[in-house]
């Protein structure tokens, strides 16, 4: 059966950024959705410069005034305010750029999460790329985690979206990740890690709990220098957090990880440490143009932020 299009928003992204959803809730008992906006966000005066200039929106397109009435369970759209954030000091660079079919690729840094998600908005693959290469439409195709570096797959168009993130749903990319780790003489590998993994809103730490496995990774060992191990990591799932449990629990926690195996304290500016684990290659065919498809990460381990450095 065809997927349903998802209907354009009724704002268009501005400055990289797209408008935030806001969802009402059903046992609100504002009057008015002027008064809930304000109850929401701390800001009279912001809601009303927002509703005066007609950039507040309910899904039809139907701007909001002051009177306009609570509507439970509804939708409404505005442009947010942007939270303070420390720059990333590091690029993301185009490994390539195919505007026959509209795919997009990119070496992501450290530190840089891929889309908007708490306080990480600007500073994030989609919006900076949405400012510096003037592609508005512009979406990622899957996820790093924003610790992790290497190939990001995005699309530069609309249309072009569904064929690109139906490959990855159904698991046409292949994915080959590296990482630093302790090395461990006595650790039997190669080895296949099958568990179940969950992650619960609201913890940092994802985990392995008994029951049907849904995240698999096959790691095996690369090489060794002294203290240090460089590891190949073959995932055929795409839990979160996947790699970095399924080492930890072998043993071997990925070297900067500041999760696992224990939560440690880090501050939001600090970027001296990044996490040495790498997307290193994806390989799929086309879905568009039929072509097979390799790209690979200009970034080497130890990953230090800049492309190309040992």
């Amino acid at each position: 059966m065809p997927r349903r299009s998802r209907p354009q928003p009724p704002l268009p992204p501005r400055d990289g950024l797209g408008a935030a959803r806001v969802r009402m809730p059903v046992d609100g008992s504002w009057s008015t959705v002027r008064d809930f906006l304000v109850a929401r966000t701390g800001d009279p005066d912001g809601v009303d410069a927002r509703i005066a200039l007609g950039e507040v929106l309910l899904p039809d397109r139907t701007p909001v005034a002051a009177a306009t009435a609570y509507r439970p369970g509804g939708v409404v759209h505005l442009y947010r305010d942007l939270p303070p954030e420390h720059e990333v000091p590091f690029a993301v660079e185009v490994i390539a750029r195919d505007d026959r079919t509209g795919l997009l690729v990119v070496d992501k840094p450290p530190f840089l999460a891929t889309t908007p998600r708490g306080g990480h908005v600007a500073e994030t693959v989609l919006v900076r790329l949405r400012r510096e290469l003037d592609l508005p439409e512009l979406a990622p195709v899957h996820r790093l985690d924003r610790l992790t570096s290497g190939v990001l797959l995005l699309t530069t168009r609309r249309e072009a979206r569904s064929a690109y993130q139906r490959l990855v749903q159904d698991g046409g990319v292949a994915k080959v990740y590296e990482a630093l780790a302790p090395a461990q003489a006595d650790l039997d590998l190669p080895v296949t890690v099958r568990n179940r993994i969950v992650k619960k809103r609201g913890e940092l730490q994802a985990r392995a709990v008994p029951g049907e496995p849904n995240a698999v990774t096959r790691v095996e060992r690369l090489g060794s220098s002294g203290t240090a191990g460089r590891y190949r990591l073959v995932p055929s799932t795409g839990r979160t957090h996947q790699l970095r449990v399924h080492l930890a629990g072998l043993g071997i926690p990925i070297q900067g990880d500041p999760l696992y195996p224990r939560v440690l304290p880090v501050s939001p500016g600090d970027f001296t440490t990044p996490m040495q684990l790498l997307a290193a290659r994806v390989d799929f065919v086309d879905p568009v143009s039929g072509e097979p498809r390799t790209f690979t990460s200009r970034r080497t381990l130890p990953i230090s932020g800049a492309v190309g450095s040992a």
